[in-house]
């Protein structure tokens, strides 16, 4: 008879406390130059703070950092960024940070923008031994055809670095590109608990970016909030395996919070600015294509505001791509959680039966045609229905986070809520986007304070409603294309 003996020796529980640092300086003390260092986190939300604080005190530089995005001015990465220790960033977003879009336009710093579901997907691959994959995600943009800047040049407007083609083919009669995946040499992540295998879990939408990058680099340090003796976490709890972890250490954590949102209670006496109905009235048209049991994203500013509209009658549940699915209201003064925010970086609550989940899982379930309905806003749409909302070359450079992915799922409805016209007066729906695009042919219907339009990819726009307070004539002048008028024209919907 053979028999296997196992036990927990003085030399295993050694092993174990190997991977304990006692401070965050010794966690990061060997990290080099020019190293390539995955850093979790969306927004502030999750970010390893501490370590990355002890990595600017080490004086390292020349760092290539794979991030969704870059923190703000003065917390998260963003003191890296400010103190010039980044040659080049690779993420999806770079959202309000002035600095990280200042250095990038001024050619200080080199950006490879990435659509955020890929990002993911490229870092997922990467830990799990696969070279690249191919996705829908980014056909017809800069991002499939190259050209992208990467690095501009000392003179205004030249483009010292500039992205690459990706390679092409189709599948089952449709068109993917090639995404090469990413490792890097150390990820820095936060967890909420670890035990002294390093073994962690995470605490609701922290967890983002940071199980993927755990996989993707060759030594992993983790920040936690808690380290517990081994035999403490149940095993079905452990979001990622001490295997993938090397260092860990116990920090306590300042979790500032980017924008602070609480429930409001509008007074019946306070009454609303003329552009605020305005916009009252797209969210409002917005809602009524919601229906019971639909999951649904919604994007920054307009799109998120429908969410105040949902019919009472009806339950939909709303994804957000930094990993919740069943965002609820935002919260109370006292439910405020630095934890859990949504993809605007808004604190929010879940509703019952919500779930969290990181980055990799969100996007699996926006390209693999699970979402009913996204709705994002725009700079531009075409009459047949391409889409333009991620930058404006040499000027203006937000990054395109999510939408790629969401306007490429197979399945997804994809409504654009926008202003009819630009702040100058210039129409926004054209017969071509001038701005690069986020999307080919991937607008199902458009959504304005004027009007209502579905998108036919081959015969174009087709008005449906039509706000009553505005003339046909006022309508064409104001939209910089033609479109065909239904024959059953009706007034703009409203829940």
């Amino acid at each position: 008879v053979l028999s296997c003996h196992f036990s927990q020796s003085a030399s295993l529980h050694k092993a174990y406390k190997g991977k304990i640092y006692s401070n965050v300086e010794d966690a990061v003390s060997d990290i080099p130059n020019g190293s390539k260092l995955l850093v979790g986190g969306f927004g502030l939300c999750g970010i390893p703070e501490n370590l990355i604080k002890a990595l600017l005190d080490t004086g390292k530089k020349e760092l290539t950092i794979v991030s969704n995005n870059a923190g703000v001015d003065n917390f998260g990465l963003g003191i890296l960024l400010k103190d010039r220790r980044i040659k080049r960033m690779i993420a999806s977003y770079v959202g309000e940070n002035a600095e990280f879009e200042r250095q990038y336009l001024t050619g200080e710093l080199e950006l490879e923008l990435t659509p955020q579901g890929t990002l993911a997907e490229r870092i997922r691959a990467g830990g799990a031994g696969i070279p690249a994959f191919f996705t829908p995600t980014g056909y017809g943009t800069l991002v499939h055809e190259g050209g992208a800047p990467i690095k501009y040049g000392a003179e205004k407007g030249e483009i010292a670095i500039q992205s690459q083609r990706r390679e092409m083919k189709e599948f089952n009669g449709k068109p993917y590109i090639m995404e090469e995946a990413i490792t890097g040499d150390y990820a820095l992540v936060r967890a909420y608990k670890a035990d002294e295998l390093g073994n962690l879990i995470f605490r609701k939408s922290a967890r983002n970016f940071n199980p993927p990058m755990c996989k993707a680099a060759k030594i992993t340090i983790a920040e936690v909030e808690e380290i517990v003796p081994v035999g403490d976490l149940l095993p079905d709890e452990i979001h990622v395996p001490g295997i993938f972890v090397h260092r860990i250490v116990r920090s306590t954590f300042e979790k500032r919070i980017e924008r602070l949102q609480v429930r409001k209670v509008q007074k019946e006496e306070e009454k609303q600015s003329k552009s605020a109905k305005l916009r009252e009235r797209i969210v409002r048209r917005a809602a009524v294509e919601y229906k019971d049991g639909m999951n649904i994203n919604l994007g920054i500013g307009i799109p998120v505001f429908s969410s105040n509209f949902i019919p009472e009658d009806i339950t939909v549940h709303l994804q957000s791509e930094n990993g919740i699915l069943g965002l609820g209201p935002f919260p109370e003064k006292y439910q405020v959680d630095a934890d859990l925010i949504n993809a605007g970086k808004e604190t929010v609550t879940v509703i019952p039966g919500a779930s969290y989940f990181g980055s990799d899982d969100s996007f699996a379930m926006i390209r693999g045609g699970h979402i009913d309905i996204t709705v994002l806003g725009a700079m531009e749409v075409s009459q047949f229905g391409d889409l333009a909302n991620w930058m404006i070359p040499g000027k203006l450079v937000k990054g395109m986070g999510g939408a790629m992915d969401l306007v490429a799922a197979p399945g997804t409805k994809t409504i654009i809520t926008m202003e009819h016209n630009s702040k100058s007066g210039a129409p926004k729906i054209l017969k071509q986007c001038s701005l690069p695009l986020t999307g080919k042919n991937c607008v199902d219907m458009i959504i304005t304070e004027k009007a209502v339009f579905t998108v036919d990819f081959e015969k174009g726009l087709t008005l449906i409603e039509k706000a009553d307070d505005v003339s046909m004539e006022e309508l064409v002048q104001s939209t910089g294309c033609v479109f065909r008028i239904a024959d059953d024209l009706k007034s703009m919907q409203q829940v």
